[in-house]
């Protein structure tokens, strides 16, 4: 996963990684934010939403940024600034077993 993507970003607290967000990007038209994880111990510190923010930052203003969240996360990311959308379909992956 984490050799295919083309752009992370990373949180530290000195030399423990606190969080990360994995995207695959084309850097000009759209992002899929694929992962986005904080250690338990520091959520609702605002690094979340900094890994968002500075992913957004490397693939600029003119870039859309998707996301697919966790049942579990639905509350989190309009707080973190993003905008639930409807126009989406999928065809989920088979899990490996």
């Amino acid at each position: 996963m984490y050799v295919n993507s083309n752009l992370i970003v990373t949180a530290w607290d000195e030399e423990k990684l606190v969080g990360i967000s994995r995207s695959l990007t084309d850097f000009c038209y759209c992002c899929y934010l694929s992962d986005l994880a904080v250690r338990e111990e520091y959520k609702h510190s605002g690094i979340g939403k900094k890994l968002i923010d500075l992913t957004k930052e490397k693939v600029g203003l003119h870039c859309m940024l998707l996301l697919l969240s966790a049942p579990s996360a639905m509350e989190y990311y309009p707080k973190a600034g993003l905008e639930k959308v409807e126009n989406g379909f999928i065809i989920k992956r088979i899990e490996l077993a």
